[in-house]
């Protein structure tokens, strides 16, 4: 299935090309950003018009999302909405899973975490689990910090999804080895014990709650996964883009941010702190120790960020275009299934990038 997979992405990214060029930023660069109100969920909205978008291109757009089960699709420009679609029998006000999507919720929480002084991502996670949280010689366990898990440069053993004692087995020495990992979860579990709070409540209050979210962490498998309506995924997305900032409120601290959003390590250069990026020259994929060259989404902007989860949850924060997109539902192409990127991240820039062009 993974072959199946990499042969049919490759031709789609060479039948791309590069993206030379970022798109044009939308008319009016003096207008304010906006933020919709906390307990409120009334949103300004912008028009194709004053964007000088094509509205041509909206209907094959829909269309398109439509067929690839789509639950939801929002595109925010500078806060405000310029589409918000539901299909397939969702509702405005119905919940749906991040998947892994939400690892970006845990970063983010491990910033906050680190700016209240609680933790410090380059201490070893040994330090805050105690010794023997893996089945690794102790000290191959030592070498491992939190940044190590933020990276997803651990060096254990990827071949499970379980994260039990028994299934952390040494691979390779941490930092030398990047393999997308469950071991994330971890970080849950420090942040939850050095706060004294559930890692739920420590989120809802230090995160959810200040933005205006809604949404609630739930147990699937292994991992605590997220859930919410598609205007609170956008939000999360609106407060990234304003580089951790809501509204005057500093949430998340933009140093942290920065590096949270940029090249975190030297084996994949399109990840950050559990965060994709776009417009880098070579990237890698889950379950593989192949590098591929050129950008992850050749078609889309260079500055591109992204929060990306199976079964195709999507959020892009596109700075230069001071653009959030947002897309939830099922699996776009069932017959290949991704954990994190797929081909119709590329099939999906092509109708996105036609409104602007």
């Amino acid at each position: 299935m993974m072959k199946v997979y990499f042969s049919m992405f490759l031709l789609l990214i060479l039948s791309c090309g590069t993206s030379t060029e970022e798109p044009n930023a939308p008319s009016n660069p003096t207008e304010t950003l906006y933020f919709p109100p906390i307990g409120n969920d009334t949103w300004e909205t912008k028009s194709m018009a004053d964007l000088n978008w094509n509205q041509l291109a909206v209907q094959p757009l829909l269309d398109f999302l439509g067929e690839k089960n789509s639950k939801s699709f929002i595109i925010l420009v500078n806060g405000r909405i310029v589409m918000e679609n539901y299909f397939n029998g969702q509702t405005a006000t119905q919940n749906w899973y991040w998947a892994s999507a939400g690892k970006t919720l845990t970063a983010t929480l491990t910033g906050i975490a680190q700016q209240e002084n609680l933790i410090n991502i380059n201490n070893k996670v040994s330090d805050y689990l105690g010794t023997g949280w893996t089945n690794a010689p102790l000290a191959k366990e030592n070498l491992i910090t939190c940044k190590n898990l933020l990276t997803m440069t651990s060096g254990l053993d990827d071949s499970s999804d379980d994260v039990s004692k028994e299934n952390l087995n040494y691979i390779a020495d941490a930092g030398s080895r990047w393999a997308y990992h469950n071991v994330f979860v971890k970080l849950q579990d420090i942040i939850a014990a050095e706060s004294g709070m559930t890692f739920s409540n420590y989120f809802n209050e230090k995160l959810r709650d200040k933005i205006g979210m809604n949404g609630a962490w739930f147990q699937s498998g292994n991992n605590i996964v997220y859930a919410s309506n598609s205007r609170s995924m956008a939000r999360f997305g609106l407060l990234m883009y304003n580089k951790g900032k809501w509204e005057n409120n500093q949430i998340l601290n933009e140093n942290y941010f920065n590096e949270a959003t940029n090249t975190s390590q030297n084996i994949n250069l399109a990840y950050g702190y559990l965060w994709w990026l776009n417009g880098k020259s070579s990237y890698h994929l889950p379950q593989t120790q192949l590098q591929f060259n050129g950008s992850i989404i050749p078609n889309a902007p260079n500055d591109m960020f992204m929060a990306l989860g199976k079964n195709d949850q999507k959020i892009y924060i596109v700075p230069s275009k001071k653009m959030v997109v947002i897309r939830m539902g099922d699996v776009a192409n069932p017959d290949n299934p991704a954990f994190a990127l797929s081909g119709f991240d590329i099939e999906l820039w092509a109708k996105i990038s036609a409104l602007y062009q």
